[in-house]
């Protein structure tokens, strides 16, 4: 190549640090999510840490009937693991919310944002691997 070993072994050297420098920034890119945190979660995402609370029918103070259902999304898969395995006290968390309220505290969208903003709430004090970020009523009937 060229006639002077030093200036040899100096292109080798560069063009070896030029590849390992390409090769560590492809990697750390792929390995690395540049995700925005604030984006909101995809549908799929949603679902896939979402876990279905089945019908729960209970009265009210007023002695009306109210029957639920809920759909929790949690943040990642440990908390959706723990969720499941505190199924017993959400239900006994959704149950006391639902057993000190009135019929007329569900009038209007507020009346069940209130609740759900509730049950997140206390839900949230009995999490230890992750929290509840948003629950969704799937199913509302008072009689």
């Amino acid at each position: 190549m060229f006639k002077n070993k030093l200036v040899n072994i100096m292109l080798i050297i560069l063009i070896a640090l030029t590849i390992i420098g390409v090769l560590t920034l492809v990697l750390f890119n792929h390995f690395t999510k540049n995700e925005d945190p604030n984006r909101e979660p995809t549908i799929d995402e949603i679902i896939a840490l979402s876990v279905d609370v089945n019908e729960i029918t209970t009265n009210l103070v007023t002695n009306d009937f109210i029957r639920v259902t809920f759909k929790v999304q949690v943040d990642n898969n440990k908390a959706k693991r723990e969720f499941i395995k505190r199924d017993f006290q959400v239900r006994n968390i959704i149950i006391r919310e639902l057993s000190g309220m009135r019929s007329s505290d569900f009038t209007g969208s507020e009346g069940i944002e209130n609740l759900e903003n509730q049950i997140r709430k206390k839900i949230n004090e009995y999490m230890d691997d992750g929290e509840v970020v948003n629950v969704y009523t799937t199913g509302f009937v008072i009689q």
